[in-house]
């Protein structure tokens, strides 16, 4: 997400961190290209046009014209008025009431609704340990109540169950009952949605609102219809008392125009972001760290939360205390591959870095193909238990034999075991504290060398 507005803006800011000083032509240069890289984003008119007159004059301000590195400072009133425009920090999800606490899903239809509330359960269970039941009120829709059921099925989630002929105001009724019941403390209910607003639409939603007073209501908008997502959000946000949104397919959308506009036109806080079609793909949306994203700053904050998520309490110990040793085995190099296609792959991973566009282009030259996290894993698992311990170990006959098992050649476990032994002499160096070469220019290019 933010690929294209990323790029636009480091080119900008790379003309002004150059100048030894700054007077209101190049101040003027400068916006007009942050302005223009805004609007190629799918930002609205009117939100790029109050974005760069909130910038013009504190970057005129005598204390950037005499500033020492005037374009770091020009970089840091951008970074301070996004996070304004983004919601300035991350709003919570309100479970003051007394349980079960309803939320409702509204938005239109093909926005991504269903999955979002099978996805916003299994985070309320995950972070809040709270117990969830999921109600689908779409009786329109062929299949909905289906779809909700069997997403609950597949991932160990409570759902209603479905009685044919029920009107959406009864399905209500019926499922704060059955919640109290079988001790549900939050029940998301999952709206119907239409091609497009209409009355009886927005009439049916005010009725669902005023049965069940949710303590949320989330509006699910697809981020990739931009301006039309910004102005949707304005709509439902005249009709009923919506708290917050989550933008789906985010993942997918490099212009990220409709994140940067929703909260200025709506004045409703993004909540989260759905980046992929997992159950798990979901985040909590922070609007510092998502600046820092856009402006090719990077995101190490939200990477290690990613990372850590589905490691438990005793890998990480013991990741930490083989960093602080120096050592790195063969099956620390395979949790490390297992946790980076979860997490997306080498480019998943790689967009939460500084400069993203430089380490992009790195991996571009580099040739980098996704499948080779797989194919090392299986090289890997063809090792024994000792040939995993100490690589050293592994002759020529023995890489014969790890090729024949993982269906590769001997060049290609050559390859590997070099890989291996670099990323053995990084950990090395970080458990040390020497970081050199890990900078701004990116990952060091021997690395990107073995990966090819």
């Amino acid at each position: 997400m933010f690929e294209n507005l990323t790029n636009k803006f480091e080119e900008v800011f790379s003309s002004l961190k150059k100048a030894p000083s700054l007077d209101e032509k190049q101040v003027d240069e400068g916006l007009r290209g942050i302005r223009q890289a805004l609007l190629e984003a799918d930002v609205t008119l009117d939100v790029a046009k109050q974005f760069i007159e909130n910038v013009k004059p504190k970057a005129l301000g005598q204390e950037i014209i005499r500033s020492t590195s005037p374009g770091q400072m020009v970089v840091k009133i951008v970074y301070d008025e996004l996070v304004k425009l983004l919601g300035e920090k991350n709003e919570d999800i309100n479970l003051n009431a007394v349980p079960p606490v309803p939320m409702m899903l509204v938005g239109l239809q093909g926005s991504g609704k269903t999955t979002t509330t099978a996805k916003l359960a299994k985070f309320l269970e995950k972070n809040k340990k709270k117990k969830i039941m999921m109600v689908s009120l779409d009786v329109y829709r062929p299949a909905a109540q289906e779809q909700l059921k069997t997403l609950g099925e597949q991932n160990n989630i409570l759902t209603l169950p479905i009685i044919e002929g029920q009107s959406p105001t009864d399905i209500c009724r019926r499922a704060i009952s059955a919640a109290n019941l079988n001790g549900a403390e939050i029940i998301l209910f999952d709206t119907a949605g239409r091609t497009q607003i209409d009355l009886q639409m927005m009439s049916e939603i005010k009725q669902i609102e005023s049965i069940i007073k949710p303590t949320e209501t989330f509006l699910v908008a697809d981020s990739l219809t931009g301006q039309v997502a910004a102005e949707v959000a304005k709509e439902f946000k005249n009709t009923v008392n919506l708290t917050g949104i989550v933008l789906t397919r985010a993942d997918g959308d490099a212009r990220g125009g409709a994140a940067v506009s929703m909260k200025y036109v709506s004045n409703v806080p993004i909540k989260f972001l759905g980046i992929g079609e997992k159950i798990e793909n979901i985040e909590v949306f922070h609007p510092d760290r998502i600046a820092n994203r856009i402006l090719g700053m990077g995101d190490i904050v939200s990477l290690v939360e990613k990372a850590s998520q589905d490691l438990s309490d005793e890998n990480l110990k013991k990741t930490e205390e083989n960093l602080k040793k120096g050592s790195f085995s063969m099956e620390d190099y395979l949790t490390q591959l297992r946790q980076m296609k979860k997490m997306g792959g080498i480019e998943g991973v790689m967009s939460f870095l500084p400069g993203v566009s430089k380490i992009k282009s790195q991996m571009d030259q580099a040739g980098i193909d996704e499948s080779i996290i797989s194919q090392n894993e299986a090289i890997i698992l063809s090792m024994t238990k000792k040939e995993r311990e100490n690589p050293k170990i592994i002759d020529g006959s023995r890489r014969k034999r790890i090729a024949n098992g993982s269906g590769t050649d001997v060049a290609t476990i050559n390859k590997l075991l070099k890989q291996f032994k670099m990323m053995s002499e990084m950990m090395k160096k970080m458990s040390k504290g020497n970081l050199k070469g890990m900078t701004d220019k990116g990952i060091p290019p021997e690395l990107f060398n073995q990966l090819k």
